[in-house]
């Protein structure tokens, strides 16, 4: 059981965790210039950057499997009370909350009004918005890898290699 629980976290870590990283890191690039033509309607960057958005907030879902499992996993291993696991813990709860409270809600701020097609803000205050999303994906990116490096060293624990 110990098996399945593990494969399944690390499955559900790769298959959703992977994308939302890398999906997140990307918007702020399409979003910056909207590549708008005149009066016309958003171009190519905003549609891609809409896709980016729709791929971060689907995966969310998905990667709610990641801790639930990685628990499960932790409970019969008897490690739960383990420094490594309690940081690993802490790191994705605070990552968590980056995504949901920070990059999908920025995101949605500079993706423009679904009915109206308008871009919000200007050319300025959206770089300015995108400069501040990439530097909060990058944290969010960074205690990801940071959780991945403790899953794998697990200092201080006995069953670590």
């Amino acid at each position: 059981m110990t098996t399945f629980l593990l494969s399944v976290h690390v499955l559900a870590a790769i298959l959703a965790i992977g994308p939302i990283t890398v999906a997140a890191s990307m918007f702020p690039r399409f979003v910056r210039t909207p590549d708008v033509d005149g009066d016309g309607p958003p171009g190519q960057n905003l549609r891609t950057a809409g896709l980016l958005h729709r791929v971060c907030r689907g995966y969310t879902v998905l990667g709610a499997a990641v801790p639930v499992f990685g628990v499960a996993t932790g409970a019969r291993l008897g490690v739960l009370t383990d420094a490594w696991l309690l940081a690993s813990i802490v790191l994705t709860a605070a990552a968590a909350a980056l995504l949901l409270l920070v990059i999908l809600p920025g995101q949605e701020r500079l993706l423009p009004e679904p009915a109206a097609g308008v871009v919000p803000g200007s050319v300025e205050a959206r770089r300015a918005g995108a400069a501040r999303l990439a530097m909060v994906t990058g944290v969010f990116n960074l205690l990801w890898a940071v959780v991945v490096v403790l899953m794998i060293v697990r200092p201080g624990s006995t069953t670590g290699a």
